[in-house]
Formats: C-alpha cells, sequence, structure tokens
C-alpha cells in the first residue's frame, strides 16, 4: 500500500481531469505534473488559479483512470503524492459507470455458506470482518471486486449469529463500517449480523383491499409514548409488546391501547421511526427519549422497543408481530421513514464506503444542509435512489406494512418519488404514501423536488397540508396569529378550498393530509393556552373539538396525533424530540377525564364512515356535490347534495360555527330533517328532529341529515 506524505493534494474531480493544490510556498514558475509510469506523458495545465495559501492547477489527463487502482502524481521535482477520488464521485458519468441494478447487496445466509455483497466503487481494497458475538476478532477476508464497483465473498461453513463489519481503504484511508443493508445488527447498531431469515417469520394476517385512500383515517403515534404511562395499563411499557396486549384498561376501567384504537375507529397507524436510530442507549433505554429521526441503520428495527435488544432476532420478530397485531384489528401500518438525512455524516456507513457520494453538496463543494442535522442525502443519485427504494421495498414485503411516511420529503427528488410510488403499488396497490412537502434549501433545482408546489408529477402521494392546518387554528410559526376557530372569518374563503380537498393545490383530494396538531410543533391544546391562557377552559375545549371536526369532516384524508382527542398536551414544550417521557407519553388518565370528548370524536369518525359524501375519492365528485351555503355568512356551512347514492341520507348539511356569545338562526330547506351531530354530542343512534329552522348558539360542528 502506497504511503505518502502529502505536501501537496491531487483529485480526480472530473473523469479526465484531475485538480492538484500546490503550496504557494513550494510554487515556481515552470511546474509539470506526470501521473507515475507515464512520465513521458505530461499532464496539460489547462488552468491555473490563485486560491489563498494554494495555487490550484486544473490538468488534462492524457489516458483513462481505472477505478479501484492508486495512481500516484509527481511533480518535476518528483515530489509525489497519491491521485484522490474528488468531485468526479458526484458526476453524471460516474454513476453511468458504476449504477448497479441487482437485487443481492447485503449478505445471503445459508446453511452451509454466506454471501456478502457491498459497493465500494472508490475503494481499492475492502474486506470482511468476521466477529465472535462477543465482540472478539474471528476472521477478515479480502473481498472480490466485481462489476459496477460491487465487492464480494462468500464464505463456506455456517456463521449463524456471527458479527461483520466491512473495512473499505479509498483515497488511502482504512475506515470500518456496518453493511448499509444489514437488515440485522447487534445492541446499539455496532456490527451487522448474520442471520436466517426463515428464523424471524410471523404468520400474515391477509386484509380485505382497501378500497379508496380518502377512505383511510391515520393516527400518529410513537411506540414508547403509547405505552409508557403508568396509568396505560400496559405490561410491555415503553415496548413493541404492549401494542400486542388486549382488554387493557386504565384505573378508571376505560379502555387502553390496542383495544381503544379499535374501538376509536381509525384505519391507518402512522408509527414514528422504528429503525435502528441514534441517541437512545439500547442497554439503557429509559435513560434518555428521542422520537428517532436520527437515523442509524434504515432495514433494521430499533433495539430500544425490544425486550431482549442484544438479541437481534428478538427485535424483528417483535416488531412484525406488532404490525400483525394491528392487521388482526384491522388496523393498517404506515411506517414514518427518514431518507433524507442520516445521524450523522461523517460517521455514517455511505461515507465511510463511498466518502462524497451518498451526500448532496453545494456549488462549492460545501455539503447542502436543508435538513436542518448538517447533510441531506443526494436521492438524485441512482445508488442512493436505489437505495431508497431497495428499503421500502424491504419494508413492505417483510414487515407487510401498508405505506410510509417521507419525513421532510421536500429533500428528496421527483423521480425518486415516481419510481418509489411505482415500486410500492407494484407490491401493494391499496398502500399509503404521504410525506412534508416544504419547500427545504437543498441545491436541487424547484421543479425536480418533491414538494407541494409539483404535487402534480407524483399523484399517488399525499401531502401534510400545512395550509390546512394553519387556517384553522392559527400559523404554527406566529402563536398570536388567530386562525379559524378563533373567530378569524377573513379566513372563510381559503376554508371552502381547504374543505373541499384542496383543489387549489392537489388535483385529487387523497392528495391532501388535513390536520391540525401532528407530533411536530405545541400539541393544540398547549397552542390554545399559549394564545390566550385566560380562556375559560370550556370554551378552549369547544374550539379544539370544532378543529378535529372539520379534519375529519373535510374531503381529504383526515389526520390525528394520538391523543389529540383527550386534548393531549406536552406542559407547553413545541419541540420534544428528546424530551422527557413525562413531556411525551399518552396521558390514559385523560382519556377519562375527557371522556365525553372521546366519545364526540369517536362519533365523527363512525359518521364519516357511515356516508361516503364526507370521503369523496375524485374532485369532480367533489365539485358535484360539495355547495357551499352564502345565506349565512358568520356561519360556515355547506351542503352535501344529491348524495342518497352514498350512504343513508340524500342531503347533508353541515355547519361550522366559531362564534360564541352569539345566537344564529339555521334555515334548512323545508323537509323533515335530522340533526345528528351538535357542538356537545353525536346523536346518529336517536337523532333529534328539528324544523327548517334552527338555534345555533354554541361553538362547534352541527350536521343536518334528510332522508
Amino acid at each position: 500500500m502506497l504511503k505518502i506524505n502529502r505536501q501537496f493534494e491531487a483529485f480526480l474531480d472530473q473523469i479526465d481531469e484531475i485538480a492538484i493544490l500546490f503550496p504557494k510556498s513550494l510554487d515556481k514558475e515552470g511546474k509539470a505534473f506526470y501521473i507515475e509510469n507515464d512520465n513521458t506523458n505530461q499532464l496539460k495545465i489547462k488552468q491555473k488559479l490563485n486560491i489563498g495559501s494554494h495555487m490550484k492547477y486544473v490538468c488534462q489527463l492524457t489516458s483513462d483512470i481505472e477505478f479501484g487502482k492508486t495512481y500516484t502524481i509527481l511533480d518535476e521535482t518528483d515530489m509525489k503524492t497519491d491521485l484522490q477520488i474528488g468531485s468526479v464521485i458526484r458526476s453524471n458519468i460516474f454513476d453511468e459507470l458504476f449504477a448497479y441494478h441487482g437485487n443481492d447487496l447485503g449478505i445471503a445466509y445459508y446453511k452451509d455458506h454466506t454471501a456478502f455483497k457491498v459497493w465500494a466503487p472508490t475503494a481499492t481494497i475492502v474486506k470482511l470482518r468476521l466477529y465472535h458475538q462477543d465482540k472478539t476478532e474471528f476472521q477478515t477476508f479480502t473481498m472480490i471486486r466485481g462489476e459496477r464497483g460491487v465487492w464480494s465473498i462468500s464464505i463456506e461453513g455456517d456463521f449463524e449469529g456471527f458479527f461483520y463489519t466491512y473495512l473499505a481503504c479509498v483515497n488511502l484511508v482504512w475506515r470500518e463500517a456496518v453493511d448499509p443493508y444489514a437488515t440485522a445488527v447487534s445492541i446499539n447498531g455496532e456490527y451487522g449480523v448474520i442471520i436466517n431469515k426463515q428464523n424471524t417469520a410471523v404468520p400474515a394476517v391477509k386484509l380485505q383491499p382497501f378500497a379508496n385512500k380518502t377512505d383511510a383515517i391515520i393516527y400518529e403515534a410513537h411506540i414508547r409514548d403509547f405505552s409508557i404511562h403508568e396509568d396505560s395499563g400496559l405490561n410491555n411499557k415503553g415496548k413493541y409488546d404492549a401494542w400486542s396486549e388486549t382488554n387493557t384498561m386504565n384505573k378508571q376501567g376505560d379502555s387502553t391501547g390496542i383495544t381503544y384504537l379499535t374501538e376509536l375507529g381509525v384505519t391507518h397507524i402512522e408509527l414514528l421511526p422504528v429503525n435502528d436510530y441514534e441517541e437512545v442507549d439500547e442497554r439503557k433505554p429509559f435513560e434518555a427519549y428521542n422520537w428517532g429521526y436520527n437515523p442509524l441503520h434504515f432495514f433494521a428495527p430499533e433495539g430500544s422497543y425490544s425486550k431482549q435488544p442484544t438479541d437481534p432476532y428478538k427485535r424483528i420478530i417483535e416488531l412484525k408481530s406488532l404490525v400483525q397485531s394491528l392487521h388482526r384489528h384491522q388496523l393498517r401500518v404506515i411506517l414514518d421513514v427518514v431518507f433524507n438525512h442520516v445521524y450523522s455524516k461523517e460517521d455514517s456507513s455511505f461515507e465511510k464506503l463511498v466518502p462524497g457520494y451518498y451526500f448532496r453538496y453545494d456549488a462549492n463543494g460545501i455539503p447542502s444542509n436543508g435538513t436542518g442535522v448538517g447533510n441531506d442525502l443526494a436521492s438524485e443519485r441512482y445508488m442512493v435512489r436505489k437505495f431508497i427504494i431497495d428499503c421500502a421495498t424491504y419494508w413492505i414485503n417483510e414487515f407487510n406494512v401498508d405505506g410510509f411516511r417521507f419525513d421532510l420529503m421536500g429533500i428528496l427528488d421527483i423521480d425518486t418519488m415516481q419510481q418509489l410510488q411505482e415500486r410500492i403499488y407494484s407490491i401493494k396497490p391499496d398502500a399509503i404514501l404521504l410525506g412534508e412537502g416544504w419547500n427545504l434549501n437543498t441545491p436541487l433545482p424547484i421543479e425536480k423536488k418533491a414538494i407541494i408546489q409539483n404535487a402534480n408529477k407524483i399523484p399517488s402521494i399525499g401531502f401534510f397540508n400545512d395550509q390546512f392546518r394553519d387556517i384553522i387554528k392559527g400559523s404554527t410559526f406566529s402563536v398570536q396569529d388567530c386562525g379559524f376557530v378563533y373567530t378569524n372569518l377573513e379566513k372563510n374563503e381559503r376554508l371552502k378550498l381547504l374543505i373541499s380537498g384542496s383543489p387549489h393545490m392537489f388535483s385529487e383530494p387523497h392528495q391532501s393530509i388535513n390536520y391540525v396538531e401532528s407530533h411536530d410543533n405545541h400539541t393544540m391544546w398547549d397552542r390554545f393556552y399559549s394564545f390566550s391562557p385566560y380562556e375559560e377552559n370550556g370554551i378552549r375545549m369547544a374550539r379544539h373539538r370544532l378543529a378535529t371536526s372539520i379534519v375529519i369532516l373535510s374531503q381529504g384524508i383526515p389526520f390525528l396525533h394520538a391523543g389529540q382527542e383527550f386534548f393531549r398536551t406536552k406542559n407547553n414544550v413545541e419541540n420534544s424530540y428528546n424530551s422527557p417521557d413525562e413531556i411525551n407519553w399518552i396521558d390514559w388518565r385523560r382519556r377519562s377525564s375527557f371522556k365525553e370528548n372521546v366519545e364526540y370524536i369517536k362519533g365523527l369518525i363512525h359518521l364519516r364512515k357511515l356516508h361516503a359524501a364526507f370521503r369523496l375519492p375524485t374532485s369532480q365528485l367533489i365539485q358535484k356535490h360539495v355547495i357551499f351555503n352564502a345565506d349565512h355568512p358568520q356561519l360556515f356551512s355547506y351542503r352535501l347534495e344529491s348524495v342518497g347514492h352514498l350512504g343513508p341520507w340524500s342531503t347533508i348539511y353541515v355547519v361550522h360555527n366559531n362564534h360564541f356569545h352569539q345566537t344564529f338562526t339555521f334555515s334548512l330547506p323545508n323537509g323533515d330533517w335530522q340533526m345528528v351531530v351538535n357542538s356537545e354530542k353525536i346523536i346518529l343512534e336517536d337523532p333529534k328532529i328539528v324544523k327548517n329552522s334552527v338555534e345555533i348558539s354554541k361553538i362547534g360542528t352541527y350536521v343536518f341529515c334528510k332522508n
């Protein structure tokens, strides 16, 4: 192996171009550079630039460079340096040379041998290192370089349970990395683990196909938050297995856990990240807390939620069992996935194996930071895109999940999302894909970003509708902004669009993920308290209920934050990503304290399911059936007209009243009308018969139906 004390540096920046940085203190006229063993063909200096303490020489190559070999650059005095792989790694031609199309990266275990494959095209040597489970080294093997920069080896014998890593030498530097495609890892993700995948099988529960995306009602929860509270009634607190416990109750005798979710009536459980992440020590999981947006290993489950984090099989089986437990209760599972960044760029397996490739850089060669955590994954590059699609495919196939929520999806590019949706729907046509379509400051052309403005380019993917959120409750980024529920009548016109599936933003309603609260930012209860701390609790509850009612009854896909239905609070902590359990937990006592509100939300969910007019699947049907009422300008009202073929009523009136201390007389057309929703109760079982004139005096939602 070449060892050089670098007095100057040389980088392959283009496939036919070398950049040489030479100290000014050593520079002189008549500089010349050569590739060793080729010094009869002097490199042509195309450009000489003054860049501070160095001179930069841009040189033309006279022959092709073979990746995987070490080259030496000399000057006319025989001063030497190695040729390092520079920004060529981020060129289109590099992708063309090294795009690997196989589906066999990672390991394949068999009783008599195990095969390993890893992509490391710029490495000059790659080794496989096996460890015993006590972390003592077993043996190191030199891998064989194959097509398109893939290194492979097959080791004879039964190595089930052994730990493994890869050692790659790039630019004369050795780095040890965990396999990016590792599906099983040791505690805290220090090593990949060789497992027999057949021993992780969990019988699958078959669900009936999900007809329309707008039939979905999404409920967002964190594995640990769900059960950690002392009054959750769940035994496996903070663990995957809590999600398999049934018939659980809090001390007041009210249902909790998965039984509660079934009663509530939601259709999809969206889980905050369950892949292996940083900042929680799996040996002492309750000494720290994290939402999980610090990805470490993308294919392997997080160990802090496992009852046996030292057993690489256990966490896989427990998470698969969780999914099937929810399926048995007719609840589908959406995984929150973080394909936009890693916890630490420098320490990531990506950077150790193929330095400079997996991350996005600006025009000056500085890592971009649209994510705000110091790195953005470069999804537009072939092998990054392949990694994302391979990973999502693995979770769909192996864990039988039902969709994905893409964190900071605006970092990702349109082409990746188009290919990803095509792959996922080819496996599971009724999967649900949604993401955060914020326009983030990352060096992608705006027309290439997977953002709300480009929603028409990825029409099968839903977007969190921040306009819906902010118009109803007030701007997330200004506590003093007054939303619709605080009697802001100026927002009525925009609310019409939002309630209609946001046709000004999306071509079809399933793209609009309607929400007023999520794990991010203040809970709605805390925000309302901050906005108006002296307001009577009952009025604040009414505003909160009104906002949630609008979410559930609007066209599009409703999204609820776990505990929103019983006024979840985080004690006014806005960003609780690493706050203690006492801030983040679902306080199951509130489920009983605010039982009436739980029943109200449960009733609204039942109403949405009962009549398809609340969940029309196309914008054409919305234009036909949703008609806004201009007769009562201080009340926000609309009717669902000619909808008898969609449910038990032919006409439905919905009224959202954001006033209090005022009484309005609302006129209905002649006929027999039933009030099935008022500001305090859902009365589907015993609806109130009303005339064509009804008084509305309390903040809240009212629904009138006609047979």
